[in-house]
């Protein structure tokens, strides 16, 4: 069951399905970012996907998900497939460029809806390639 809510938020991700992700998370859900302030609660996600969907386009792909035996972790090795669309706050000027970024995810699960989402990127690397 753990491995079906990762694929089906990922499903949702790569889709641009905001509400389909929200549907895969529990009520007390909080994301961490590696180069960000964690977000606690569904609302405060939705609103950080709907600002990542105005500014990238990304599509994951190479998608390898491992769950620890009693489901309650799981993991998600993949890459980011992106363009880069609106310019996002002080990072360099959008124009279209295109990018590709290894990436993952951690997961915290409880009653098959993810509690906890941990995101982790090069940001240094995915600044290279728009720059």
């Amino acid at each position: 069951m753990s491995t079906d809510t990762i694929r089906a938020y990922y499903n949702a991700f790569n889709a641009g399905d905001i509400n389909g992700m929200v549907d895969c998370l529990s009520d007390a859900f909080v994301h961490d970012v590696n180069e960000g302030q964690r977000r606690d609660g569904k609302a405060a996600f939705a609103d950080f996907c709907a600002h990542m969907n105005r500014c990238y386009k990304e599509t994951l792909t190479d998608m390898v998900i491992m769950v620890s035996e009693d489901g309650t972790r799981a993991a998600a090795e993949f890459t980011v497939n992106g363009t880069y669309l609106e310019t996002d706050g002080s990072l360099p000027k959008a124009h279209g460029q295109s990018y590709v970024l290894p990436a993952g995810g951690f997961f915290t699960l409880e009653d098959g809806k993810i509690t906890r989402v941990t995101t982790y990127y090069n940001l240094n690397d995915w600044i290279r390639q728009v720059s």
